[in-house]
């Protein structure tokens, strides 16, 4: 029994350092805030009750088939239901940042998109909870194997229709938020 134990540990130790040597071992996409780390409350000039600004954002462990990214950031919290607070699109590949108060328009010069949040504007809106318990605010990002150029304006759902075929990795960062 032993012996075989011992047979499936060499074999996967093995797998692994062939896949590593293959390139096909990389670091998970990880994204960060240079605002909060995840799990931690979301400074007060980033929501609906001071600046409304978008937090900074940088991301790593990029696959490396990406051309491109999406981020969306969304409240499962809210009373009536997920509320979308930020829709970006047509991210493009090189880019690792999004940098703090991003423009509250539909198409930045680099050719990023913004869409509709549930607020029914263009751009980032910034937590703003009923008073009482803390909200969860989660930014994710999708790393896709396609260019998307997609007009301005879209909605969560209409991206991610679009995407739901061409995400090869994700990430996710959360931060609370309360009134």
């Amino acid at each position: 029994m032993k012996a075989t134990w011992y047979g499936i540990l060499c074999i996967l130790i093995i797998l692994t350092v062939f896949l590593f040597m293959q390139g096909e071992a990389v670091m998970a996409m990880e994204l960060k805030s240079m605002a909060f780390n995840n799990g931690e409350y979301i400074p007060r000039k980033y929501t609906g009750q001071a600046q409304d600004i978008s937090p900074g954002l940088t991301w790593t462990g990029i696959p490396e088939q990406t051309k491109g990214f999406v981020l969306i950031c969304d409240d499962p919290d809210a009373p009536v239901g997920t509320w979308v607070h930020w829709v970006v699109y047509d991210i493009p590949q090189g880019i690792n940042s999004l940098a703090e108060d991003i423009p509250k328009i539909a198409s930045l010069p680099s050719g990023i998109k913004q869409g509709k949040n549930d607020f029914g504007n263009t751009g980032y809106g910034g937590p703003m909870p009923p008073p009482g318990k803390p909200h969860r605010y989660f930014f994710k990002l999708y790393a896709l194997d396609t260019e998307l150029d997609l007009g301005p304006h879209l909605t969560k759902q209409e991206v991610l229709n679009r995407i739901q075929a061409h995400i090869i990795d994700q990430a996710q960062l959360m931060g609370l938020y309360k009134r």
